[in-house]
């Protein structure tokens, strides 16, 4: 990503959401190893984690905090987002009962997606805020486009527009941000102007990114690539295998019934897990380097997958939920377009009683 932005770009590694499924602690400290001298995450709990795992780059809270929050965030050198004058006046207060000068924030400007961050009209009373805040200094200047894949998006040039003046705004009260952004993955790939001094990258570290489109539909390749690859294989093994003969309904609801003998082998593996349940009767799995559907609902704790003609099949087999083997590939694009929804929440939905290994963290 570093190279792809070059080097007067800063990239802030977003490991919100536990690293979208990842690991945040495990992730960041691999991010950190190979030079990310900034993390984005969500909230103060988030934060807390890394820095007690040891985790020493800049931190930034990307979607403000709570009333209360203000002391631990300037004890723990945390960046937070800020766009209210009462989140300025707390954070001002805690620097100067800590004795902390020049502790760093960012202001969001909401350029038109109605979420976070303060519109162009209230800029002048917030700017006020933060230039009579003498403990602190406005390091970032931050927005979020609504439509970065979408490459015929009227939007996002009305975006980049009020970005603009907002950023002119800030600079005609005197404040000089050194880091100033809104690229997501998405603009990372399609939009080298929204750049600026810092992009923040999230699922594209992780080994994805969403189509593009124009016109309605989707294109890629030239400039809209980045080779990026997963970086999650997501396995289980065979807990059991059950042979049954034609026409047998197989799970709930009876919602497969068999054609022929079949083969099926019993998955420990479930919507608990965050195994996409729209997968159901789809989706398929890896067993052997072969592929085999899923048959049947997948239930809270258990999947069937038909392994008939498959050789050598036996309990305690690996089985490959989202990842590649000898040329065959199952990723969370394919789990997302079958379930109707995103790698992000496909991702994310991964459940913490999935166990995580890193073989290659230090």
């Amino acid at each position: 990503m570093q190279k792809h932005v070059g080097t007067a770009v800063t990239v802030c590694a977003v490991v919100k959401a536990d690293a979208y499924g990842h690991g945040a602690v495990e992730c960041s400290r691999a991010l950190e190893t190979e030079g990310a001298r900034c993390l984005g995450v969500t909230s103060l709990d988030e934060a807390i984690p890394l820095r007690d795992a040891g985790i020493r780059a800049n931190i930034l809270l990307m979607t403000g905090f709570w009333r209360g929050e203000e002391t631990e965030i300037v004890r723990l050198r945390l960046t937070p987002t800020v766009w209210e004058p009462w989140q300025i006046d707390s954070l001002e207060k805690a620097a100067v009962d800590l004795g902390v000068t020049q502790h760093p924030v960012h202001l969001k400007v909401d350029s038109g997606m109605g979420r976070l961050g303060a519109a162009v009209e209230q800029l002048p009373v917030v700017l006020k805020s933060l230039s009579a805040a003498e403990h602190l200094q406005l390091e970032g200047l931050s927005t979020h486009l609504a439509d970065s894949e979408v490459m015929d998006a009227p939007s996002v040039a009305e975006q980049e527009r009020r970005f603009d003046l907002a950023r002119k705004m800030v600079g005609e009260a005197g404040l000089q941000p050194s880091l100033v952004h809104m690229a997501n993955t998405g603009a990372v790939i399609s939009r080298r102007e929204t750049w600026n001094t810092m992009v923040r990258p999230g699922v594209a570290l992780y080994g994805y990114y969403l189509p593009f489109q124009r016109a309605g539909r989707e294109v890629s390749g030239g400039t809209l690539r980045l080779p990026v690859k997963p970086i999650l294989t997501w396995k289980t093994r065979i807990l059991s295998l059950r042979s049954f003969g034609a026409n047998q309904a197989l799970g709930y609801g009876g919602t497969y019934v068999t054609k022929a003998p079949a083969h099926v082998a019993v998955l420990p593996v479930g919507y608990a897990d965050g195994y996409n349940r729209q997968l159901s009767n789809q989706g398929r799995v890896i067993v052997r380097d072969h592929y085999a559907p899923i048959v049947g609902r997948i239930s809270m704790d258990l999947t069937l997958v038909d392994v008939t003609g498959i050789p050598g099949v036996g309990v305690g087999d690996e089985v490959i939920l989202l990842g590649s083997s000898d040329g065959l590939n199952v990723d969370a694009l394919e789990h997302a377009d079958l379930a109707n929804s995103t790698p992000y929440e496909i991702l994310c939905n991964i459940s913490k009683r999935v166990p995580r290994r890193y073989p290659s963290v230090v």
